[in-house]
């Protein structure tokens, strides 16, 4: 691999480019504005105001859309789910799976919001 390139990803990794671009990829899709631009730009000043505390960070899913995936995860009405089940979710919204211990642990429906919602925080926080 030359210099230039190997210097390029490691600019990319560092600042977390893929990730983000990802996000805002995934809001542009998720709310398909009729202004495009203007709407990263108000994102991208949330995202300014939420690393200041004077905001919200902008969040793909709502808690109503987190419950519905709960349900869908939990097909047996049990009130759990795996926790390679929410590995998977978290996977599948583009979310940081690195850190976690869920070896023996049951993903209950207050764990599963709660963990959304601090992967969501954090993928905003870089």
């Amino acid at each position: 691999m030359a210099a230039g390139e190997e210097q390029s990803r490691e600019y990319l990794r560092r600042h977390r480019l893929p990730e983000l671009l990802h996000r805002l990829g995934a809001l542009l899709l998720f709310h398909r504005p009729e202004r495009p631009r203007e709407f990263l730009i108000q994102v991208l000043e949330r995202v300014k105001a939420g690393r200041r505390a004077e905001g919200e960070y902008p969040f793909l899913m709502d808690e109503a859309n987190v419950d519905a995936m709960f349900s869908l995860l939990d097909v047996l009405g049990q009130g759990y789910i795996r926790p390679a089940q929410y590995r998977e979710a978290l996977k599948t919204l583009g979310l940081s799976t690195e850190d976690l211990e869920l070896e023996d642990v049951t993903i209950t429906l207050d764990i599963f919001k709660e963990g959304m919602k601090k992967k969501m925080l954090e993928s905003w926080s870089v």
